[in-house]
């Protein structure tokens, strides 16, 4: 190519010499040019042997990898509907753009969603609906064995590692939580100060890569663990097991995202793309799992301690609960990441096809803990494209707790999901590690968004519970959420799903778990 730009030059000199020795006027100058260009494009066209496209059609072939190019942008802004875009629709982002500018999220005329198609979920309004709770509503982590319970935000912001964002995004999602009262889970990648800065409770995150807590061949290092977990603003520890995005392989961050900060802070080299292995060096069996969770409760000083993952079979979750029950001791709390969840980076085919969606394995999780005689001394979490108050009731209603949010709070800090996390040119400055763009995302506006998000939604959550008849969401029941089967018939989550009974496993397994409850074995995960 820089042999084609000087013969280019050299023809456009010759034309020009050419043009002013034979008296033409200037006009002819500014037309040799384009003209000299495009020929010479045609030229690299034809020659060139990596796009059978270019060498058939010179020049006007590269519309076609313009257009390419553009049309994310031409499907979001001309193509799609308000209420089908993926994986966020424009309805949803609005919502959250508007409750995090504080400006009214009000829609008129009515919705336009087909409410006679098939999957179609609604929420059971009450004849008597109840008065809003004037306080939000936390949920109590820790068990019997924990010495230092946290009282959780019905919503915290989802575990999204410094290195996948920013340091501006990570000090205002931070800051946000500090002013809103809210937990923010540091992600994978490591306690970076960006965490530790704003003063925000955090729940710190550790996966298989042991970022921030690894000797130098990567194993655990329980010592840097219990002294960084000592940290005051360290409110809970959690385990990753899995993420719904990309369940059964770690987690990627490209090298060029790998700047010598976020080398130092996972204690990675610096430059070279950084993949957590698929498994946990420290255990293999779901016994070795819980002694492990003990023991980062221990050193940890008695702070709540759990695991994330996203389910996949039912008896390998089940063996960990036979596990639990055999060790005398359990997580505190388990977090339950839904297939249709986020990431930075993942292959396709995983993003797709691999992993139990967040409704299905939400209620095998709940379903599990209740069947065993351990719910009540493990409190559960939801994750996976929680945006709105519905959102979150949907979860709560399901059988989680408390729910997490990630790309929500994306948006409240400027995403306007370009889906480029992965290639360190996020236009808004969020999922990268260029310092241009990252500069432009302000810290002390987009701190502000992420508190109003945050609290507006849990006040849509509350509202959204007294419209039902409820002001405790421990009273949602699966009869409240309906699904339209087809036009003729409606059916309640109650119906759907099948809920065990406190202890029924422990007594007498039902015939659609007893197969499942057989196969878990505590000293082996089950294929």
């Amino acid at each position: 190519m820089i042999r084609i730009g000087c013969v280019g030059l050299t023809v456009f000199a010759a034309i020009a010499a050419w043009g002013a020795a034979g008296g033409a006027s200037w006009w002819w100058l500014f037309a040799a040019v384009p003209l000299t260009l495009a020929g010479l494009l045609g030229v690299a066209d034809l020659v060139q042997r990596k796009h059978s496209v270019l060498r058939n059609y010179p020049v006007i072939g590269h519309a076609r990898f313009l257009l390419e190019r553009i049309r994310p942008e031409l499907q979001q802004y001309f193509v799609e509907r308000n209420y089908d875009g993926r994986p966020f629709d424009r309805d949803t982002r609005s919502i959250v753009y508007e409750r995090a500018k504080g400006t009214a999220a009000e829609e008129p005329f009515g919705t336009e969603r087909d409410v006679y198609a098939p999957g179609f979920e609604f929420l059971v309004p009450s004849m008597a609906p109840r008065p809003v709770p004037e306080t939000p509503p936390r949920v109590r982590i820790g068990g019997p064995d924990c010495t230092r319970p946290y009282d959780m935000a019905l919503l915290n912001v989802s575990a999204m590692s410094f290195g996948s964002l920013s340091a501006n995004a990570v000090l205002a999602l931070n800051g946000g939580a500090a002013a809103g009262g809210f937990a923010h889970d540091t992600g994978e990648g490591g306690l970076s100060e960006y965490h530790l800065r704003p003063g925000g409770d955090l729940v710190w995150e550790i996966g298989t890569g042991y970022f921030g807590c690894r000797t130098g061949d990567g194993a655990f290092e329980p010592a840097e663990f219990a002294d960084k977990a000592a940290h005051d603003q360290v409110k809970c520890v959690s385990l990753k097991l899995s993420q719904g995005a990309k369940p059964g392989i770690g987690g990627v961050l490209p090298g060029a995202k790998v700047n010598a900060e976020i080398a130092r802070v996972r204690e990675v080299p610096q430059g070279e793309t950084v993949i957590s292995p698929p498994y946990h060096r420290e255990f293999s069996t779901p016994r070795e799992l819980v002694r492990f969770l003990a023991r980062m409760r221990e050193l940890s000083g008695g702070k709540p301690t759990g695991f994330k993952l996203c389910p996949g079979s039912r008896s390998q979750f089940l063996s960990v609960c036979k596990a639990m029950l055999e060790e005398g001791t359990a997580p505190d709390f388990i977090i339950v990441d839904g297939a249709e969840g986020g990431t930075g980076a993942a292959p396709l085919e995983f993003a797709d096809q691999i992993g139990t969606p967040l409704t299905d394995g939400l209620i095998t999780v709940h379903n599990a803990l209740v069947g065993a005689g351990l719910r009540d001394r493990i409190r559960i979490g939801a994750s996976g494209k929680i945006a709105t108050g519905a959102d979150l009731v949907k979860r709560l209603l399901q059988g989680a707790d408390y729910g997490n949010a990630a790309r929500a709070m994306m948006f409240a800090v400027g995403c306007i999901q370009a889906q480029r996390c992965h290639t360190n040119t996020c236009p808004t400055g969020v999922t990268t590690q260029d310092p241009r763009r990252a500069r432009a995302l302000d810290v002390g506006d987009k701190t502000l968004r992420v508190q109003r998000l945050q609290r507006s939604t849990v006040a849509s959550a509350q509202q959204i519970m007294a419209s039902m008849g409820v002001t405790d969401p421990a009273d949602l029941r699966p009869h409240m959420l309906r699904r339209r089967i087809d036009p003729f018939t409606v059916r309640s989550y109650e119906e759907m799903y099948e809920w065990l009974e406190p202890g029924q496993l422990l007594a007498e397994a039902p015939e659609s778990w007893a197969a499942d409850w057989k196969t878990a074995d505590p000293d082996r995960f089950t294929v």
